[in-house]
């Protein structure tokens, strides 16, 4: 019998497994991790569009800070906000190229319908830049992206 997971055959779990193990926890403390909405100590309106955009496109937060992000669609199709760095960003939208229609279910990505609002919080622990794309299939390579300061 064979000792393989019972979703060996599902490409998001394959996915979920990759992200887990592939970036390093290095990469992944890099971004923060995820945050207690009841900690947060700002909110940012968010704003998504069938042109690609953010906006806001860059921000900037203090680290320690808890962000609590209102994603909002006001286009027509599908958009979705993904915290993380650019590399890992980039290789994600390479992978959701191959396998459109994939839903995210990591805590530091919200997918949102046309006309639909979604929260997302954050706990910014590092220095540095955080990167944010909507890797929905032709989104990132249109420019959809984002960076995030954490002074």
């Amino acid at each position: 019998m064979l000792a393989t997971p019972a979703f060996a055959d599902d490409p998001h779990a394959m996915h979920m497994q990759h992200a887990q193990h592939g970036h390093g926890d290095a990469a992944a403390a890099a971004i923060g991790e995820p945050g207690d909405d009841a900690q947060a100590t700002r909110t940012v309106d968010v704003d998504m569009r069938d042109t690609m955009r953010f906006s806001p496109a860059t921000l900037t937060v203090r680290r320690g800070d808890t962000v609590r992000f209102v994603v909002t669609n006001n286009g027509k199709v599908r958009h979705e906000m993904t915290l993380g760095t650019a590399a890992s960003l980039a290789e994600h939208a390479k992978m959701m190229q191959q396998m459109p229609g994939m839903m995210h279910a990591e805590p530091n990505a919200v997918t949102v319908d046309p006309g639909q609002r979604k929260t997302l919080v954050w706990h910014f622990t590092q220095p540095g830049t955080v990167d944010f794309a909507c890797l929905e299939p032709g989104h990132f390579e249109a420019g959809m992206r984002g960076v995030i300061n954490v002074r």
